[in-house]
């Protein structure tokens, strides 16, 4: 019997948290959420970052789970609170990031009156979460808490959202907190059909151009280690998406670069023209495989292995469908390889390697280095020079993420937080907010755009305030870079609104917001500049580097064509 005396919604909430093991939540106050911020501010177990609007809480509590495993949580209000999270909800959901977002609500017996900062937040965020709730009684928020938490963390991640009415954090009950929870309509699966893996490896032993094709749900499921295991036991090459890279170490020769879009030559054509592919944790999104019916022009078997039935054959047809947790199929994949005396096919790997070493000639990355002007190429490998590697690394949406894919070398997971399904420009600022409150210890580097990082600079604010760190590297070209590169390849070279026209003084504006501004605008002092602001451990430094307007992200897969009519250079167009 529990003899505890009742306590508000809010303090259940609160306490709910608590026992989670939630150390920050990112947020902004307002009057449906007043009764959780007075507990908040007599608890001790959590603290709170005050953002300066609600994307970017949203944003921080992503990257915040991205890159630490952990579930992100945020509080916003009701009305624009709630709409200002839908992008942020919206980013997380695309990229499968486990959160938990609550948010306040008008009071019970308001709700579809109309009431001031009403919306119908379930019917709004549905699209956009794995799952949502409206808590109606008081009794059912500590279970919904509960639920929330196990439906963002298990199967394929996501955020979920939990609407909280006024009164109901402000009306009593016993608090009471669920050790497990089971859902009859939700168990998702974990371990692979062992049949299946089976019918996976003898497939692999017998392919002549075999091909590792992985995603973020390698990074997700915390496989890289099986990953790379696998791929040294093979010696098959190994390609990282954009949202996977790290999960195989950039290092590692077998490594052939990132795939699509603005992929190496050498990943497209070995995913174009491989015989066996093994999807691992990867969508074969439109960014990735191009058009699908030039991908399918090459007959090839395929393996997908994925924790969500609904992404195997949703764009390309496979031939041994694997649904289950990753790390646990690679374990399973690795136990059965191990007990196997089956072998890769040792001749037939030779001749593949030389092909591929035949496209990695073809230097796909190098670019023209110039004495007169800042190359963002060079701006981007002398970072990763600097750093050695280990930074985490954040971006915007643009050129710039895309140069960051390409040069930074990723060797570990979680270390690269961008966002990749929904593109989402913004981000970049208060990812790094999130990542260095849950790495406090670590480097932190944001690779941005004049066009992104305006987008919530005000963040600004509150890295002053919590004594965050990260170092800001703006590639600043004066355009909408990517709007910019297309607009060239595709509209005529017709800029339309895709010229920076007035921008301010970056440097000025970081030192008002109580950090350190730096302009470089010449390449012989890119390497000093990067290695004074990382000498400054304990500020903020805001680099503003002045580079190239003309330089475009090559190798391109222009939308519509396949993985093998990339675009090299400008001598293609």
């Amino acid at each position: 019997m529990n003899t505890e005396a009742p306590i508000t919604g809010a303090e259940i909430l609160v306490r709910c948290l608590a026992e989670e093991g939630v150390e920050h939540v990112f947020g902004y106050p307002g009057g449906a959420v007043l009764y959780i911020y007075d507990a908040i501010f007599k608890q001790d177990k959590f603290q709170h970052i005050l953002v300066r609007h609600e994307q970017a809480a949203i944003h921080a509590a992503d990257a915040y789970s991205r890159s630490s495993n952990k579930v992100g949580v945020a509080l916003v209000t009701s009305g624009p609170g709630v709409t200002n999270a839908v992008t942020g909800l919206s980013t997380a959901y695309m990229d499968s990031v486990p959160m938990v977002v609550i948010s306040g609500q008008v009071p019970s017996h308001a709700i579809g009156q109309d009431a001031f900062q009403e919306c119908d937040t379930v019917g709004i965020t549905r699209p956009v979460v794995k799952h949502n709730f409206l808590v109606k009684d008081v009794k059912d928020l500590a279970e919904t808490v509960k639920k929330a938490f196990y439906i963002a963390r298990t199967g394929r991640p996501g955020p979920v959202l939990v609407d909280i009415p006024k009164d109901i954090s402000m009306h009593k009950h016993t608090y009471s907190y669920p050790k497990e929870i089971e859902m009859r309509s939700y168990r998702p699966v974990d371990k692979g059909h062992a049949g299946q893996i089976r019918k996976a490896l003898q497939l692999l032993m017998t392919a002549e151009r075999p091909m590792i094709y992985t995603g973020g749900g390698v990074i997700l499921a915390h496989a890289s280690n099986e990953l790379n295991k696998l791929v040294e036991k093979l010696g098959f090459p190994v390609t990282n998406t954009l949202m996977g890279l790290g999960g195989s170490r950039a290092s590692d020769p077998c490594f052939v670069g990132m795939p699509g879009m603005h992929g190496t030559y050498e990943a497209n054509l070995a995913m174009q023209n491989c015989d066996v592919l093994i999807a691992i944790g990867a969508r074969f999104d439109d960014r990735v495989i191009g058009n699908p019916k030039h991908f399918s022009q090459n007959p090839r078997k395929i393996i997908h292995i994925d924790i969500d039935p609904s992404s195997i054959s949703k764009r390309v047809k496979v031939d041994i469908p694997i649904v289950g947790n990753v790390k646990d199929v690679l374990v399973e994949l690795l136990s059965q390889l191990e007990a196997s005396e089956l072998r890769p096919n040792a001749p037939a790997l030779k001749d593949w390697w030389k092909q591929i070493e035949e496209w990695r000639g073809r230097k796909c990355l190098g670019y023209a280095s110039s004495e007169l002007v800042i190359k963002p190429q060079q701006v981007v490998e002398s970072l990763y020079d600097i750093t050695k590697g280990d930074a985490f690394i954040t971006s915007d949406v643009g050129q710039h993420q895309m140069w960051a894919a390409q040069y930074y070398r990723f060797d570990k997971p979680r270390r690269w937080i961008n966002s990749g399904g929904l593109g989402t420009m913004g981000v970049g600022l208060p990812y790094a907010m999130g990542v260095q409150m849950a790495n406090p210890d670590a480097t932190v580097a944001c690779i941005t755009g004049e066009g992104s990082i305006q987008m919530n600079i005000q963040e600004l604010a509150t890295c002053k305030q919590y004594r965050l760190t990260p170092k800001i590297i703006l590639l600043n070209n004066r355009f909408l870079g990517m709007v910019r590169q297309w607009q060239q390849i595709d509209y005529g070279s017709r800029y339309s609104e895709s010229y920076m026209d007035s921008l301010p003084d970056f440097e000025k504006l970081a030192e008002a917001y109580g950090h350190v501004g730096m302009r470089i605008e010449k390449p012989g002092d890119v390497e000093g500049a990067l290695k004074e602001a990382f000498g400054m451990k304990d500020r903020l430094v805001f680099m503003n580097f002045i580079t190239d307007q003309s330089e475009n992200v090559w190798p391109m897969v222009k939308a519509g064509k396949g993985l093998s009519e990339m675009l090299l250079g400008s001598e293609d167009l």
